[in-house]
């Protein structure tokens, strides 16, 4: 039993061993080990030549000193530039910044006044405490850059964000340090003002202007080699896109004298989808929306429209026998439409020109589109999506709804007068959904019997919402997190 426990020990060693030499930079370590003995050779011809120049032997120093400047020159020719192309210099792109606090100031100005005090009673002592004072500044800067190195970030947002709609962000920071812990970590993005940085919230509404992370959240304590994870509750006030170009990590451990603040370049994009959930005006438009597409879509099929008089030109295998004894005149059903049913819906960007009125009209128009959109996903109907030369294959919108309303989010008005409806396909077998910013009087009479307009002027504008953060103190070990699924999606 001991020979086999001697012999597990000696398996493992020498595989630890072997794994070590597997690691190790042979041609590395031989061309420093060659570097090494030639610096310590010439070492000891400067020596000598010291020596020789002492006592008088003019040949023999310049021998000696030669050797060694030809051997010092060798190496910095040919192992230098060697080992320096095989060192990992990643450490020499870290952007750190410091700055002085109202404590770091005060205790700036009392290491002053002790040092004019000394200077003039010629005391020892207060050299000694003015001493420790600045031994204190520079064990604060280097204790607050080891806090700083070995932490990653990653940030993970769920996949579809909406306008307005609470999400959860995991905010999740790791330390890649082995033994030493991380203390009192600020984190804030890049674009951050201070007035955002003191924890005043800023309304966002500038494309320019918008963050996905608007104030800061502390991390007093980061455990080694563990990671610790945020959750945060986010809300976009409108669509678009929501950028940070990086993010800090800023603290001011262990004295609150320096604030260092290492700068990651973590970029991060959100692309925010309109509100869809239902106004006022939307449950009003939605009965007459209704009305208009059913009497459009009659014509034949399996689901049962209505019942009326026989014609002529009518199939006698639609001859509805109860309502015809009953009645005592000749009664068909009428069915509704499927196959040949088919639905666009279609945005019209042109606004005229841009004023503060007319652009939030269009952002209450491109709400009330993903709307509609929504509101066709969720009852699975079959539609067709346009805009300008934007538009989709007619399919359900189940297999496009995201790939609308991406689009909805990142579409822009367009300065063009909205002289008529936009140009529509010249197909008698659709109904059109249009929105508009063209006046009535504009639109043609041969397009009402198959279309539905709505009018941005006749839409509300929805109000903006401010930022609103609220982290958990609680440390959570999420890897990934679940996905915020809109209504309706299962």
């Amino acid at each position: 039993m001991i020979w086999g426990m001697k012999l597990r020990i000696r398996g493992t060693l020498a595989k630890t061993y072997q794994g070590f030499l597997e690691r190790l930079d042979r041609p590395g370590w031989k061309k420093f080990a060659s570097a090494m003995v030639a610096l310590a050779v010439a070492f000891l011809l400067a020596i000598y030549s010291s020596v020789f120049a002492q006592q008088g032997r003019v040949v023999a120093t310049g021998i000696c000193a030669s050797l060694a400047l030809l051997l010092t020159g060798y190496v910095a020719v040919t192992a230098v530039p060697y080992l320096a192309r095989r060192t990992r210099l990643e450490w020499l792109r870290v952007s750190v910044d410091y700055r002085l606090t109202r404590a770091g100031w005060a205790f700036i100005a009392l290491i002053l006044l002790l040092a004019i005090a000394g200077l003039n009673t010629g005391n020892n002592l207060l050299y000694m405490v003015m001493a420790s004072l600045l031994a204190a500044i520079l064990v604060s800067g280097v204790l607050s850059l080891g806090v700083l190195m070995g932490v990653e970030l990653e940030v993970l947002l769920p996949e579809h964000v909406f306008a307005r709609r609470p999400v959860q962000a995991h905010i999740r920071l790791q330390n890649r340090k082995r033994l030493l812990p991380s203390f009192s970590i600020l984190l804030r993005g890049a674009g951050q003002s201070d007035e955002t940085a003191n924890g005043k919230a800023r309304r966002d509404t500038l494309p320019s202007q918008r963050h996905i992370l608007p104030q800061p959240l502390y991390f007093p304590f980061l455990p080694a080699p563990c990671s610790v994870t945020r959750v945060v509750d986010l809300e976009f006030p409108r669509r678009g896109l929501y950028r940070e170009d990086g993010f800090t990590l800023s603290t001011r451990f262990p004295f609150g004298f320096l604030e260092k603040t290492l700068r990651l370049p973590v970029a991060h994009d959100v692309w925010v989808y309109p509100a869809v959930e239902p106004t006022e005006e939307f449950y009003e438009i939605l009965p007459l929306l209704t009305g208009e597409l059913e009497a459009f879509q009659r014509g034949r099929g399996h689901d049962l429209y209505s019942i009326r008089d026989m014609l002529p030109t009518d199939s006698a295998r639609h001859v509805d026998w109860k309502a015809s004894a009953r009645t005592r005149s000749w009664k068909v059903r009428e069915f509704a439409r499927e196959d040949e049913r088919r639905l666009q819906l279609v945005l019209d960007r042109r606004i005229g020109p841009f004023q503060p009125e007319t652009l939030e009209q269009f952002e209450a128009g491109v709400e009330f589109c993903a709307c509609l959109a929504w509101h066709f996903y969720e009852v699975d109907a079959q539609m067709q999506f346009f805009c300008g030369e934007f538009h989709t294959a007619p399919t359900r919108v189940g297999d496009m709804i995201y790939e609308i309303l991406r689009f909805l989010a990142a579409v822009e008005a367009s300065p063009k007068l909205p002289q008529g409806p936009p140009p529509l396909p010249p197909e008698d077998n659709v109904f059109h959904i249009v929105l508009t910013a063209a006046p009535r009087g504009s639109i043609p009479t041969t397009l009402w019997t198959r279309s539905y307009f709505i009018f941005f002027q006749n839409l509300k504008p929805a109000e903006p919402v401010v930022h609103s953060v609220e982290g958990s103190s609680r440390a959570v070990s999420v890897q990934q997190p679940a996905a915020v699924q809109p209504a309706g999606q299962q």
